[in-house]
C-alpha cells in the first residue's frame, strides 16, 4: 500500500518560514519524481516544486528564490522548505510521487496560512 503523509504545516505571519515533510512508503522512493503541489480556494492546484531521482529541481516562477526541495533517501521522505512566506502563499499543500513505471501518487494535503 502506498502512502504518502505530509506535516509542517500551520499558520506563520509574512514573511515567516516553514518546513513541510512527506513520509512516503510503498514505493521505491529513491526511484521517484517527487513533487509539491498546492491548492488556494477557488484556484487550480498548481506544481510549486520538483525533485528528479537525480536530484534536479524545477520551481513554479512565484516561488523560486523563497522555497527549497530537497529529499532524504534514507528515510523517503521529501521536504519543502519555504522562506520569506507571502499572503498569496496560503494553499493546501499536496505531495505527489511519480515512480519510475509512470503510477503517481498523492498525499492528503496539509494547510498552510500566511496571514498576520
Amino acid at each position: 500500500q502506498v502512502q504518502l503523509v505530509e506535516s509542517g504545516g500551520g499558520l506563520v505571519q509574512p514573511g515567516g518560514s516553514l518546513r513541510l515533510s512527506c513520509a512516503v512508503s510503498g514505493i521505491i522512493f529513491r526511484l521517484a519524481t517527487m513533487g509539491w503541489h498546492r491548492q488556494a480556494p477557488g484556484k487550480q492546484r498548481e506544481l510549486v516544486a520538483r525533485i528528479r531521482s537525480g536530484g534536479a529541481t524545477d520551481f513554479a516562477d512565484s516561488v523560486k528564490g523563497r522555497f527549497t526541495i530537497s529529499r532524504d533517501n534514507a528515510k523517503n521522505t521529501v521536504f519543502l522548505q519555504m522562506n520569506s512566506l507571502k499572503p498569496d502563499d496560503t494553499a493546501v499543500y499536496f505531495c505527489d510521487a511519480e515512480t519510475a513505471t509512470g503510477m503517481n501518487y498523492w498525499g492528503k494535503g496539509t494547510l498552510v496560512t500566511v496571514s498576520s
